[in-house]
């Protein structure tokens, strides 16, 4: 009787096992979502603790499906789960790009999962879908749509139709199970956020931040900014000239943004900061379009003294046709200035609240005998100039200093606004605050010299000037290493960081800066980094820069710290693991990028538009929107300036003003029957004019003459 009793126990021990999940009172015919089932109809097994611990620590390719499912699963072993992710009978599909892969990976190990069964099988009593593919389980519709747009541009043989067309066949409609059905930390399009290590970070006890890898493969990345317009797009720089969007999709556009490498003259050894240095878009961009960009060239060497290279600054503006591309033929040059080595450039450009444009330049290891010996070569070496880009005049040439052999501009006179800096590495401009005396608060990072490693923190204020000005930070001496400006954090996502200054050195030490008060001084505190157990991902590399989106959120550029590998630059995502990834009150929404539609930008023809919309014509042309071809001298004998300096003659006539009749002799003006001719013509041609005019205003009346 006893042993029965205990053959009852596990009976129903096991019964429980297999069925206590089990949810009744379902639609007739429908599995419950919590009956628990392998593809094939076996019952999943549950995890050992000691192979669950494995599983977590391993970074192996084959433990995937067991981080997915630590605890029950239908791959209890690495074995299984290795048959899973490369099943022979499987399609399958692959990509270089890491977000994708990520996806991917998660599909395959859909059949670890101890709801497979539901996953994969369409419900009792739901039409079947045909064409959706056997590998491919039911998807959850926003994991559908992440899909679809995170690996539509990789692999091209899964995604023949759009969005709604993709998913009306692939996700599940009937509320079911659908995949995934671990959890997973939940992204917006907005943040750029979907690490698989989400859950890890979310435990993260301590006081260290994490970084979150967003892109790889990367040429040398200087600078990372975004252009306001509400696309939440990223426009990543790379030294050597090109400018490539990062969309809110995390998806890298094929085409960059911006091509210049033809012009640019950049440098890849260590120290040579020669290249494409800065990108700021106009605070009005979503209407005028207007970016500014600033680089170094050999080209058109108009400087007499001896110089090694130019820092020029261009104006560009974004393509009517395509909003992620620019129209290349709409530079406008504002400023030059001939540099004679190819160190402390400095060259940011920044916006403030006000539409004002600020340029930092470096001291470019100028000495005073080069000074003595070269006269205008120190005029705005060091110092930040400010330029009002929002005017309406077409022509306006630099004046001030006259006769300068290292400095030309196009445009107004920059107002130097402040300077003695001497390697300005990156500002940043706060946005939402101002100092005490109520004027822009810019941090800049800065060397202390010349000849030294050792950095400073500098509060620019209009009229100081630096060289003796005291920094409100000095960075200490860590050998070769430089310090790297970074952002004021004004994001969401972490409410520990909010109005702290981040910045850091090469080396990847990150460090912050706080002040409790507008009048209280500025506190230094060390920013930990957690390791890639607990965080997902670590930082490596040599830190390049920093960048910033429209959330406020800060990102990190690093580069390997082998200068022969090219293409190792890496863009992370500064995390704080003490808040989700995306709160609730973070969530923004996106809209998508607008074509220009200002009339200047539709109209104007053979010219440029002003950021503040009129449209400068180039030589040759005249009129509202430089329609009108002028010709001089003009055109003689009722002909018709048609382009500049190129007209179009009445029958009998040629020459390149109309000035020879049919015999190839010059007409005498004083020619009675000539003039007669002339005039009938005129008045035919003035006549057809007139009647065409009246018609086009709907006015029938005769003429009064």
């Amino acid at each position: 009787m006893k042993h029965l009793k205990i053959v009852l126990v596990l009976a129903i021990a096991a019964n429980v096992w297999e069925c206590g999940d089990t949810k009744f009172g379902g639609e007739k015919g429908e599995i419950s979502p919590r009956r628990r089932r392998c593809y094939d109809g076996s019952l999943p097994k549950r995890l050992k603790k000691r192979d669950r611990k494995l599983s977590l620590d391993s970074g192996s390719g084959s433990e995937v499906c067991h981080r997915l499912y630590p605890r029950v699963s239908c791959c209890p072993n690495r074995r299984a789960a290795f048959q899973i992710l490369h099943r022979r009978d499987a399609r399958t599909f692959s990509t270089n790009n890491t977000e994708c892969s990520r996806l991917l990976e998660e599909l395959r190990c859909a059949r670890c999962s101890p709801h497979a069964q539901m996953l994969f099988h369409a419900p009792h009593g739901a039409a079947a879908v045909p064409t959706r593919e056997p590998d491919l389980p039911l998807l959850c519709h926003d994991y559908c749509r992440e899909f679809y747009y995170t690996c539509r541009g990789h692999v091209p043989e899964l995604f023949q139709a759009d969005v709604d067309e993709f998913c009306q066949y692939y996700s599940r409609r009937d509320g079911g199970l659908c995949f995934p059905d671990f959890h997973r930390g939940r992204r917006t399009d907005s943040n750029y956020l979907g690490d698989d290590k989400t859950e890890d970070i979310r435990k993260h006890k301590h006081n260290c931040y994490c970084v979150q890898e967003v892109l790889s493969e990367l040429r040398q990345p200087v600078g990372v900014v975004h252009c306001g317009d509400g696309s939440h797009r990223l426009f990543v720089l790379e030294k050597e000239g090109f400018v490539r969007i990062l969309t809110h999709t995390t998806e890298l556009i094929k085409e960059p943004f911006l091509d210049i490498h033809k012009l640019v003259q950049s440098g890849m050894k260590a120290g040579d900061e020669r290249g494409l240095l800065s990108l700021a878009f106009h605070p009005n961009y979503r209407k005028n379009g207007k970016l500014y960009v600033s680089y170094t060239t050999n080209q058109e060497r108009w400087a007499i003294g001896p110089h090694d290279h130019i820092l020029r600054v261009v104006e560009y503006t974004v393509s009517r046709k395509n909003p992620n591309q620019v129209d290349t033929r709409t530079v406008r040059v504002l400023m030059e200035v001939a540099e004679l080595h190819r160190k402390h450039l400095g060259g940011q450009l920044l916006f403030n609240p006000d539409g004002l444009l600020h340029i930092f330049l470096g001291d470019g290891m100028i000495t005073l005998d080069d000074m003595e010996e070269m006269d205008g070569l120190s005029d705005f070496t060091g110092a930040v100039l400010r330029v009002d880009v929002d005017t309406d005049s077409c022509v306006s040439p630099y004046t001030i200093p006259k006769n300068n052999p290292y400095f030309n501009s196009t445009n107004q006179p920059p107002e130097i606004f402040a300077h003695g800096l001497h390697d300005p590495g990156r500002c940043a401009v706060d946005q939402h605050r101002s100092d005490t005396n109520s004027s822009l608060l810019i941090l800049c990072t800065d060397s202390s010299g010349r000849n030294t490693s050792t950095g400073r923190i500098l509060q620019i204020v209009k009229g100081k000037d630096y060289e003796n000005e005291p920094s409100i930070f000095d960075v200490k001496s860590t050998g070769i290493s430089t310090p790297v400006g970074g952002f004021i954090y004004r994001g969401c996502q972490s409410r520990r960081l909010y109005g702290s200054y981040v910045f850091g050195d090469r080396n990847g030490n990150l460090q912050i800066l706080q002040r409790s008060g507008d009048d209280r001084p500025w506190q230094e505190k060390s920013l930990c980094l957690g390791s890639s157990t607990t965080c997902g991902a670590s930082l490596t590399g040599h830190i390049l820069g920093f960048g910033e989106d429209e959330l406020g959120e800060v990102y990190i550029l690093t580069s390997s710290k082998s200068m022969a590998q090219s293409n190792s630059g890496k863009l992370y995502k500064l995390l704080d693991p003490k808040r989700p990834p995306v709160p609730k009150e973070c969530r923004r929404p996106v809209e998508a990028p607008e074509m220009l539609s200002s009339p200047c930008s539709r109209q104007c023809k053979n010219g440029h538009c002003t950021p503040t919309g009129a449209c400068c014509c180039t030589p040759g042309w005249e009129g509202p929107f430089c329609r009108v071809a002028k010709c001089e001298p003009a055109c003689r004998h009722g002909g018709v300036c048609v382009e500049p300096s190129k007209c179009l003659c009445k029958s009998g006539f040629s020459g390149a003003q109309c000035e020879k009749g049919e015999r190839g002799s010059e007409h005498d003006d004083d020619d009675d029957g000539d003039k007669n001719k002339d005039g009938l013509l005129d008045s035919i041609f003035g006549m057809a004019s007139y009647l065409l005019d009246r018609l086009a205003t709907g006015e029938r009346s005769p003429p009064s003459w």
